[in-house]
């Protein structure tokens, strides 16, 4: 252990250029591959355009409902306890929470068929904003888990 307090150890990521954001500019990192963040600002912001088209709405509430139907509230953690592994339900807080949905947004709009990256997750956000989609079933199969395993919580740490 270091003797120096270090305090919080996230480095502090800027709004995002367009909507001025920290979470949108967030999410534009996660999507960023290979260091090509313009590529990534502009999937991100032509999926907003599309959202905006299709529903007429503003597409930053929709991908802020998006983020927040995804966000896992808990989720296990597979802890060894005397020659077994259990999995043991953790609740996660508000930045991994964010980081785990985002993720799974991700991953699922990728996985999706057909077109174009910012028409898969144009779709994907408009699903997950109405509660379904691949993304919010992650989370429902997150929390599933955790309440299947609940008799092992007393193993917190």
């Amino acid at each position: 252990m270091t003797r120096k307090d270090t305090g919080d150890r996230r480095r502090k990521i800027g709004p995002d250029p367009k909507f001025k954001s920290p979470q949108i500019q967030r999410f534009i990192n996660r999507i960023m591959q290979s260091g090509k963040k313009s590529t990534a600002q502009g999937i991100i912001y032509d999926s907003f355009d599309i959202i905006k088209e299709k529903t007429k709405q503003d597409p930053l509430d929709i991908f802020k409902k998006a983020l927040k139907n995804v966000t896992p509230l808990v989720k296990v953690k597979a802890r060894r306890i005397g020659g077994s592994t259990y999995q043991v339900p953790v609740e996660v807080g508000s930045f991994e929470g964010e980081s785990l949905g985002s993720r799974w947004l991700i991953i699922a709009a990728r996985k999706r068929n057909g077109r174009s990256m910012k028409d898969k997750l144009a779709s994907e956000f408009l699903d997950a904003a109405a509660g379904q989609g691949a993304s919010v079933k992650k989370r429902e199969e997150a929390h599933k888990m955790a309440e299947a395993n609940k008799a092992f919580a007393h193993y917190r740490y």
